[in-house]
């Protein structure tokens, strides 16, 4: 999501990982991955570093078996750059937050699911858009040397890029698979995010099309796209477009996916707890499982423990969207 209002928004060795359990979890039937955005981590950014469930916090690994339980596999852990690395994008981890991060990521792989480790910065790094492809470069080696040896997380380059300039998107998402890959985890898959806060609908039309020159060693790359149903696809609003507004939005971005050989997933979406957007969100993904040739997933925003009464909170056991929408996604998925 990137509305402002919304996203309140030992060194660095490895660290011990949690094995993905040997049980196998039952996962969504017709999507690779489905799952839910997890925030917390990146709440209160106007305090940095902050202090862990006074400014931001980590959420509770109960939601976690919880949504596992009904079925989800996913889950994208939206943390903030400043907090993990404080000093510049060359320094050191901060074991503060480090530690609780690396333990909630454990968990959730712990369980038999993926776990996706999103600095959700909107290509910036203290407010400044990223322009030091090197540093950025070596940002990404620190961070995902961490969890270089567990193949259950995924690596999102960075969230939502927008406005931003001069800058190159495409550079800072290679220098972000060049980081990684360095770090030695190469086992992992790599999310990579366009401008235009990576809308799905403006993927063709914002020049997120060189996007498919990029490269990995791996061949890992997912190209991740972010899709609100309401009227300017921003994910602040309970009213949906139209009933069938989900498979029009993708419509261009799934074309492209498939002349390109690549493969996408959608990193957010949402809607609002009524009628025509239980119908505009049954209408996306069912496009979409007709085109898992190119689509993996999907993941909703939101969960997390501090959302309150948030229009699409999916925090169980009564988040609006947890009691209202999940059930029928469940059935598509």
């Amino acid at each position: 999501m990137h509305l402002g209002s919304l996203i309140l928004v030992a060194s660095t060795a490895v660290l011990a990982v949690a094995a993905p359990s040997a049980v196998k979890k039952r996962g969504p039937k017709n999507f690779e991955w489905f799952g839910v955005n997890e925030s917390g981590a990146e709440f209160g950014n106007t305090a940095i570093p902050g202090q862990l469930n006074k400014d931001y916090t980590f959420p509770p690994t109960s939601t976690i078996d919880t949504l596992v339980g009904q079925g989800l596999n996913m889950f994208r852990v939206p943390i903030l750059m400043e907090r993990i690395i404080p000093t510049s994008m060359t320094g050191t981890t901060n074991m503060t937050y480090q530690t609780p991060m690396v333990s909630y990521i454990n968990y959730i792989t712990s369980k038999g699911a993926y776990a996706i480790v999103d600095p959700h910065n909107f290509g910036r790094y203290y407010g400044n858009v990223i322009t030091d492809y090197t540093g950025f470069q070596a940002f990404w080696k620190t961070l995902a040397t961490i969890f270089k040896d567990n193949a259950n997380v995924v690596f999102d380059c960075n969230n939502e890029p927008h406005d931003m300039g001069s800058a190159s998107v495409p550079n800072l998402m290679q220098a972000c698979i060049n980081g990684v890959r360095a770090a030695g985890a190469t086992s992992q898959y790599i999310f990579v995010e366009g401008t235009s806060y990576s809308g799905a609908w403006t993927w063709v039309s914002a020049g997120n099309t060189n996007l498919a020159n990029l490269t990995d060693p791996q061949n890992k790359i997912i190209y991740e796209m972010h899709q609100y149903l309401d009227s300017d696809g921003s994910g602040t609003s309970t009213n949906c477009v139209s009933a069938t507004i989900g498979s029009e939005r993708l419509a261009a971005a799934t074309a492209w996916l498939k002349a390109n050989n690549k493969k996408g997933i959608i990193g957010e979406f949402a809607g609002g707890a009524n009628t025509q957007c239980n119908s505009a969100v049954t209408d996306m993904l069912t496009y979409m499982t007709k085109n898992t040739d190119v689509w993996m997933g999907a993941l909703w925003w939101g969960g997390g423990p501090w959302w309150g009464t948030y229009i699409y909170n999916m925090e169980p056991p009564s988040g609006v969207s947890y009691t209202s929408t999940l059930p029928l996604m469940l059935a598509i998925a």
